[in-house]
């Protein structure tokens, strides 16, 4: 998964770290560590250190209860998490499909910030309730204003931040039009990117001292994934409508089962196309299986015109096969996660339509883009 370390599951999502994690986590020990040993010079050697680690990875506790938070509204709908995930830049929940309405993206958008916010002022008032002091207040200082500034940094209204997915369902419930919505958040996104960057940069020209690091690093990341999120709408909305019938592959490898495999091999011979397998079909067009090229070769040539395709054909698994009425968004989707070449498509009556593989699925995307440019 993107060379991500699966540390576990937290209530039934998969969990994962990214190895960028651990350098964030070091950098954030090592930072604040220093600091404490300079603000309480009477700490112990080595506790500041503990200290730290121990601020670091409550620090990325908030961002992770954060996570959970669109999670469980997400769940809540009926919404997949395929998983949580910390990295660089903070946290991501991996989440199979889209809300259905505006107002459920925007409740699954909200409540990541919903969270920090209450986890802000849950520390908050524990600090002024407790009247602690020393290493303990500054620590809850700190994870109080860390927890309000993640908040309100994620509410900036531009993907893929949480503000800019719940511009996007703001748009979405205006226009009715998701895929405009997401195009308009994205935007959004992109110019907040251009504006932290030109923060890390224009103090530079303008003072000849370099800005901050991390602006340019949250530019950049803003731009790469508000353009993604962009182009991937731009492709939703070409395959809206679309079904897995409408990509079907044109002539598809198809044989009947009925065909003695001496007819099948000068099929074979005839078939400029060197398919290596075929989809089995019955008297009434049913699919019954599929036979490889290379079965041929287990029975000897001199008993091929006795021998028919059935008795060859292998069962194809469930998975492989999807209905010809299904939305061809989700069957891309069904190629992604399974990663499969390609799927049957079968109709109610299990009725054989085709094969549907992905360059088929690619050629009619760039026959829509050519018709309707975005």
């Amino acid at each position: 998964m993107n060379g991500n370390i699966r540390v576990g599951n937290l209530f039934g999502i998969p969990f994962y770290i990214n190895p960028s994690w651990f350098l964030v986590l070091a950098l954030v020990t090592w930072t604040y560590s220093g600091g404490l040993a300079a603000q309480f010079p009477g700490l112990p050697a080595g506790v500041p250190l503990i200290l730290g680690l121990v601020t670091a990875l409550l620090l990325f506790s908030s961002v992770l209860a954060h996570e959970l938070g669109h999670s469980f509204v997400a769940l809540s709908q009926g919404v997949g998490v395929n998983s949580i995930t910390l990295f660089l830049f903070g946290g991501f929940a991996s989440l199979d499909r889209e809300s259905e309405t505006p107002a459920e993206a925007f409740w699954v958008a909200i409540a990541g910030p919903l969270v920090s916010l209450m986890l802000a002022g849950l520390l908050g008032i524990t600090g002024y309730v407790t009247a602690v002091s020393g290493p303990l207040a500054a620590i809850l200082g700190l994870l109080t204003y860390i927890n309000l500034a993640l908040a309100l940094f994620n509410l900036i209204p531009g993907l893929p931040l949480d503000g800019g997915n719940i511009l996007k369902a703001l748009v979405w419930k205006i226009t009715g039009n998701p895929y405009k919505a997401v195009k308009f958040a994205s935007r959004m996104g992109q110019i907040v990117g251009w504006g932290a960057i030109a923060s890390g940069i224009l103090p530079l020209l303008l003072t000849g001292s370099f800005g901050s690091v991390w602006n340019l690093l949250i530019g950049w990341f803003l731009l790469q994934n508000a353009g993604q999120a962009a182009q991937y709408a731009s492709v939703q909305e070409q395959l809206d409508g679309l079904t897995a019938a409408d990509a079907v592959t044109p002539d598809s490898p198809v044989v009947s089962d009925q065909l003695s495999l001496r007819e099948f091999a000068d099929q074979l011979i005839l078939n400029p196309a060197n398919w290596r397998k075929f989809l089995v079909t019955n008297a009434t067009g049913q699919l019954v299986g599929e036979v490889a090229v290379d079965q041929l070769k287990t029975i000897p040539g001199d008993r091929w015109s006795e021998t028919s395709v059935a008795d060859l054909t292998q069962p194809i698994e469930s998975f492989r096969t999807v209905l010809s009425n299904q939305p061809l968004m989700d069957v891309i989707r069904l190629l992604e996660e399974k990663q499969l070449p390609a799927l049957t498509v079968i109709r109610d009556n299990n009725i054989l339509v085709g094969l549907l593989e992905k360059p088929a699925i690619i050629n009619l995307l760039q026959r829509r883009l050519q018709a309707n440019p975005v």
